[in-house]
């Protein structure tokens, strides 16, 4: 019994000790975890967040970015409000956007925050309208269709989210934006990631989702796909719905020098396995192949 013991401390010292090249390698590094709402309605949200401030403690500098997506949808069909969605992105009217405004900022990012703060770590949270942090333009229309209260990212103000990580803390980021005219606008929050990654000069934008990865048309997971490919797959109709803006962005960071994966929430330390193993999990994007 003695032994058998010994021996699984031995097994997790060694979990330790695999760990230990990444954790000096990233040590110090901004690293983007946009956390989806069906990610996080499919599988444990505390597991992620315990991902999560392992990391914050191990010396990395994560940034929790959050959709709420279902929560939404829930909340437009109490008020009688059919959700719809053209090319993976909400339609959105004015009630909508208060319902938006009321889940994001109201509901899930504070549960994000309180659920961290049990966890032992500091968060505070914050919308992209606070500084503001996010400064958005009107998405022009998609497929013909008028999106309402959609915003495309047009400038990003880091040093709220900067002072937050250099108090030690990690940043809880809600994906809503203020409008050049004051106006609150709904982002894609796989956008909003990326842009914040870019800005914040970040190793890693992980993107969770309740997938695990990008599929090419067989079936099959795609373990590193190239932006020629991806929007092959797009054009082709095999990437398709909600996966599309999260490829967008994971290619749009990759554009601006961040590395991008998609991954499974639902997997019980997809994280951990993601950043702190040799063997990831999920679909990592890759600037264009050269001959």
């Amino acid at each position: 019994m003695i032994d058998s013991t010994i021996d699984e401390r031995i097994r997790r010292a060694e979990v330790l000790i695999e760990a230990l090249p990444y954790i000096r390698r990233f040590s110090g590094h901004v690293m983007v975890i946009k956390l989806g709402g069906a990610a996080a309605a499919g599988g444990d949200i505390d597991s992620v967040l315990q991902d999560v401030v392992l990391l914050r403690f191990v010396g990395l500098r994560p940034v929790i970015v959050h959709g709420g997506g279902q929560e939404i949808s829930a909340w437009q069909e109490r008020v009688g409000i059919e959700p719809r969605f053209v090319n993976g992105l909400r339609v959105t009217d004015a009630p909508t956007m208060e319902i938006a405004k009321m889940v994001l900022t109201g509901k899930v990012g504070p549960d994000i925050v309180a659920r961290i703060h049990r966890l032992g770590a500091s968060a505070i949270g914050l919308s992209g309208e606070d500084g503001p942090t996010l400064l958005v333009r009107p998405r022009p229309a998609e497929s013909g269709e008028e999106l309402g209260y959609v915003g495309d990212v047009d400038q990003v103000n880091s040093e709220p989210i900067a002072s937050v990580l250099d108090q030690g803390r990690i940043p809880v980021i809600a994906s809503i934006g203020m409008g050049f005219d004051g106006q609150a606008y709904n982002v894609n929050a796989d956008t909003v990631a990326a842009e914040l990654a870019i800005a914040l000069g970040a190793s890693k934008l992980i993107l969770l989702s309740d997938v695990d990865g990008v599929r090419d048309a067989d079936g099959a997971l795609i373990s590193e796909l190239d932006a020629t490919r991806a929007r092959r797959l797009v054009d082709g109709g095999v990437i398709t719905r909600g996966m599309i803006p999260k490829v967008a962005a994971a290619l749009r960071a990759v554009q601006g020098g961040c590395a991008a994966h998609i991954i499974d929430g639902r997997v019980a330390h997809s994280l951990l396995l993601e950043l702190l193993t040799e063997r990831g999990v999920g679909t990592m994007f890759t600037a264009e192949r050269t001959s």
